[in-house]
């Protein structure tokens, strides 16, 4: 076991770049005896639409696949992971939702897999998947390989995000927030109202309300809840 965890660490210390740590991921997947490796990584924004980036080594076809048919939002494997960080075993022979998604994934050579969730303290959430086509994943395998499993996810989802969030996290503000104007947005994030935030801070209602707009506009957020959530992975409202 301590080799296994070392080669990885190693390989991934040897690499800042998204392409070499996604080889050294891969590498150690393959090590353990699987075929394919999906990352997929959510950033806390846009709150209606997260955005997702995702590295894997799936086949072409089933990559636009997946893509056309939206499989996203009804992938079982990825609602799991939305709910639980507890593993999830999967064999697409024996389906229990969604059937027309495992018939395509068994197709595609994803017949078997194993997966499991990450979420760190800003709110970025990652999800490592495991497949293969060949033999299913017994109980034995399973206990044999599970601390070699749970590594490489927690391995996966440190050095990926590392790498990867740099793709989608906002620019950095032009101007800091004011204390006031970090203070209106932590009553903000309460769901207080302008009336109640200036009750509170013995401001009027106005005040309130200008101090909102500012953050909003120093934020480039299109309202004060995008700003609220946007200053929140900012860490600007400890």
């Amino acid at each position: 076991m301590r080799a296994f965890h070392e080669n990885l660490l190693t390989a991934l210390e040897r690499t800042d770049d998204e392409d070499g740590v996604f080889d050294a991921l891969l590498s150690a997947s393959l090590a353990l005896g699987f075929d394919h490796m999906a990352y997929g990584l959510q950033l806390a924004h846009p709150v209606a639409q997260p955005q997702v980036l995702v590295r894997n080594n799936y086949p072409a076809a089933w990559q636009q696949r997946y893509f056309e048919a939206g499989y996203m939002t009804t992938d079982p494997v990825v609602r799991h992971g939305q709910l639980s960080t507890a593993p999830m075993v999967w064999d697409a022979d024996e389906p229990l939702e969604v059937p027309d998604f495992w018939e395509e994934a068994r197709a595609n050579g994803l017949r078997y897999g194993w997966a499991q969730s990450s979420l760190d303290g800003r709110g970025v959430g990652g999800m490592l998947t495991l497949s293969r086509s060949g033999e299913p994943l017994c109980a034995q395998e399973l206990a044999d390989k599970d601390m070699h499993l749970r590594w490489l996810a927690q391995a996966g989802h440190l050095a990926l995000s590392r790498v990867l969030r740099p793709k989608a996290v906002m620019p950095p503000i032009e101007s800091p927030l004011t204390a006031r104007e970090a203070e209106v947005l932590k009553w903000t994030a309460e769901g207080k109202t302008a009336q109640e935030i200036g009750d509170i801070l013995s401001i009027s209602v106005p005040t309130a309300h200008y101090h909102i707009g500012n953050a909003v506009d120093k934020l480039k957020v299109p309202n004060k809840t995008a700003a609220v959530v946007r200053a929140l992975v900012l860490g600007l409202l400890k």
